[in-house]
């Protein structure tokens, strides 16, 4: 892939420690973007992983020329992983997701075409395929996110999602800040809509974090993401002279 190559769709997956997953995710990925017959790249950002996730994806390149690798020197989060990837992403259209194949490459398609009318596509996991005590938390904390902040986002822990390119543009993004980019996008003047999506269940590995050492840190950034809502600014202009 030349560096110099126009590319339509660029998708980020931030990874650590999925060394079991990346071999079944790739292919699939890959399948459903020749399909759609558009320029592409797939961009992985390895964030630190201790296993051998970073040497499965360099193995993979030979096979899946689309690949693109971003090593991290340590763990540094999923919010900074991704920003790393959006920083690097070249597409017209960028797609986020995970590496742990609970998200569906196959709703891909479909959220692009929602593209035609929003800004940013953000996926709903409406039959979450995750433990009881998930669903209940992320229940509880999605109602306060929206109490305080004014959403209606049904599920904004999902990270599967779809933007045009400008939206993120003037983004500046912190630790936590990926669970509440459609108020970050949305407060930028763009248009934002949440859809259902497939969930499937984790078959390899774990989940890198856990239901209560994310908690108290998801309550302090909604805190700042209120504070910046409050105080952000809004102007029209009426006349240029």
């Amino acid at each position: 892939m030349k560096e110099t190559e126009k590319i339509f769709i660029s998708v980020v997956v931030p990874v650590f420690n999925e060394e079991e997953n990346l071999p079944v995710l790739i292919p699939q990925l890959d399948k459903v973007l020749k399909q759609m017959e558009k320029p592409y790249e797939m961009i992985f950002v390895d964030d630190g992983s201790t296993d051998g996730s970073r040497k499965i994806l360099k193995r993979l390149i030979s096979q899946y020329p689309r690949i693109r690798i971003l090593g991290l020197r340590t763990n540094c989060g999923e919010t900074a992983a991704g920003a790393a990837g959006l920083k690097e992403a070249r597409g017209e259209i960028i797609i986020t997701m995970d590496a742990d194949l609970q998200n569906d490459p196959n709703d891909i398609p479909r959220m692009i075409d929602y593209l035609k009318e929003y800004d940013m596509v953000t996926g709903w996991r409406q039959k979450r395929e995750d433990s009881w005590i998930k669903r209940i938390t992320s229940k509880i904390a999605n109602g306060i996110r929206n109490w305080l902040t004014g959403e209606t986002i049904r599920d904004s822990g999902c990270t599967f999602r779809a933007y045009r390119r400008e939206c993120l543009q003037n983004l500046k993004l912190y630790k936590g800040m990926h669970r509440f980019m459609p108020t970050l996008v949305r407060m930028e003047g763009y248009k934002v809509i949440e859809i259902p999506i497939g969930h499937h269940p984790r078959k390899f590995g774990v989940s890198k974090y856990t239901t209560w050492n994310r908690m108290w840190r998801a309550f302090v950034d909604l805190l700042a993401v209120r504070w910046m809502k409050s105080r952000h600014i809004h102007y029209e202009i009426e006349e240029r002279i």
